[in-house]
C-alpha cells in the first residue's frame, strides 16, 4: 500500500475490528430470532444510533463540516441501501444459522475480493497483477471453506455468506461514488431504510418479536458493528478507494474468527487451517502494495472537506483556509508524480 500517513489507515482498521466481532456476537443472538428480524434490528440500531449522534453534534454546533447528499446521489444511495442494507445482512444471517461462526468470519474475506473485482471490472479502478494474485488466493481460501468436511458437496450456508459478500462488494462500490459526501448522513439513511424494510419483511413472514433486552442488545451491536463501522469505512473509501479499502477490511474475518474461538469455544477444522494461510497471504499482498506513477488530473468541480495542498491550489477569500474547510471548488488540469491510492482525486485510467 502506498504511504499516505498512518492516520489514513486508522478508520479502516477500526472499522474492521468493529465489524469483525459482529459475526460471533450475531451467532449468539441468532439463537432466539430469525435472520431477517436480527438484520432489521442491527440496521435500525445503526440508523437510530447515528441519528442521535447527529442530534448531539447539531447541539454542539459541529454540523456543516461535510458535504450533504444531493438528488444526483439518490440512485447510488438506493443501490447501496438495497445491496448492503437489505440483501447482504439477510444472506449473511441466513448462512450463519448453519455455519460455524469461525468459518463464516473467514468467509467474509470474500467481501474484499468482490469489492476489488467489481471496482476493476465495472468502475475501472486500478488493479495490477499483484492485486489479482491476492484476489485469487483469497478466492481459493473461500472456495475451500464452502465444502463440507468429508463430502464433495457445497455448504448452502457458506454459499449464502459468499452471496452476502458479493452484495457488500456492490454496496462498497456504489458508496464509493458518494464517499466525498457526509458519511454519517449516508449511513444514517442506509440504516433507517434498510432496517425498516427488513422489519416489515420479518413481520410479514410472521417472525416473532423478541424481548426488550434482546432488542436493546441487537440495537447496540448494530450501532457499533454496522453504524460506526460503516461510517469509518466510508471515510476510507474517500481516501483509499474501493479495492484497497476492501483489502484492508480483510482483517475483519480474522478478528471474527479469533472472537469465535474465545467466545463460542469453537474448534478450528482442517478446512479452516488450510484456508487461513492462503487468505493471510492474499491480504498481505494487498496491504503491502505500492502505487507511484506519473498521472494527470482532469478539470472538474465537486464539494468535499479539504485543505490547501498540491491538489487544492484555488484561491480563497476566507481567512483560515489553511484549515480543513468545505465549499464547491474547481480542479485545474494537473500532471505530476507521487504515491497515491484511488481516492477522490485519483480515479484516473491506467
Amino acid at each position: 500500500m502506498t504511504n499516505h500517513g498512518f492516520f489514513k489507515f486508522v478508520p479502516i482498521l477500526a472499522a474492521a475490528v468493529l465489524f469483525g466481532v459482529s459475526a460471533p456476537l450475531s451467532k449468539i443472538l441468532l439463537g432466539e430470532v430469525s435472520g431477517v428480524m436480527l438484520a432489521s434490528l442491527l440496521y435500525l440500531g445503526s440508523g437510530i444510533g447515528l441519528l442521535f449522534y447527529r442530534g448531539l453534534m447539531a447541539q454542539n454546533g459541529s454540523t456543516g463540516k461535510e458535504a450533504p447528499l444531493k438528488r444526483t446521489d439518490i440512485l447510488w444511495l438506493a443501490g447501496a441501501v438495497f445491496a448492503g442494507g437489505v440483501a447482504a445482512p439477510i444472506a449473511l444471517l441466513t448462512g450463519l444459522s448453519s455455519t460455524p461462526s469461525s468459518v463464516a468470519s473467514l468467509l467474509l474475506c470474500f467481501e474484499g475480493v468482490s469489492t476489488a473485482l467489481i471496482a476493476a471490472l465495472f468502475f475501472k479502478e486500478s488493479v495490477d497483477g499483484r492485486t489479482l494474485a491476492a484476489v485469487f488466493l483469497i478466492l481459493l481460501g473461500s472456495v475451500i471453506l464452502t465444502f463440507q468436511p468429508g463430502e464433495w458437496t457445497v455448504s448452502a450456508g457458506a454459499l449464502s455468506i459468499l452471496a452476502a459478500c458479493v452484495f457488500w462488494g456492490m454496496d462498497n462500490n456504489f458508496t464509493r461514488n458518494i464517499s466525498y459526501k457526509d458519511p454519517v448522513e449516508i449511513v444514517t439513511i442506509k440504516g433507517l431504510c434498510a432496517g425498516s424494510f427488513s422489519l416489515i419483511l420479518a413481520l410479514l413472514l410472521q417472525n416473532g418479536i423478541p424481548g426488550v433486552f434482546f432488542i436493546l442488545s441487537a440495537l447496540l451491536l448494530g450501532f457499533f458493528s454496522y453504524g460506526l463501522s460503516t461510517v469509518l469505512f466510508v471515510y476510507s473509501l474517500r481516501n483509499l478507494g474501493a479495492a484497497r479499502s476492501g483489502a484492508l477490511f480483510g482483517i475483519a474475518p480474522f478478528i471474527g474468527a479469533i472472537a469465535s474461538f474465545l467466545l463460542l469455544h469453537e474448534e478450528p477444522n482442517i478446512l479452516f487451517i488450510t484456508a487461513l494461510p492462503l487468505m493471510l497471504i492474499g491480504v498481505y499482498l494487498l496491504v503491502a502494495e505500492k502505487h507511484d506513477h506519473l498521472h494527470t488530473h482532469d478539470n472538474g468541480e465537486h464539494e468535499h472537506p479539504h485543505q490547501v495542498d498540491e491538489h487544492h491550489t484555488h484561491e480563497h477569500d476566507d481567512i483560515g483556509c489553511e484549515k480543513t474547510h468545505l465549499h464547491p471548488h474547481i480542479h485545474e488540469p494537473l500532471t505530476h508524480k507521487h504515491s497515491h491510492a484511488p481516492d477522490t482525486h485519483h480515479r484516473h485510467n491506467h
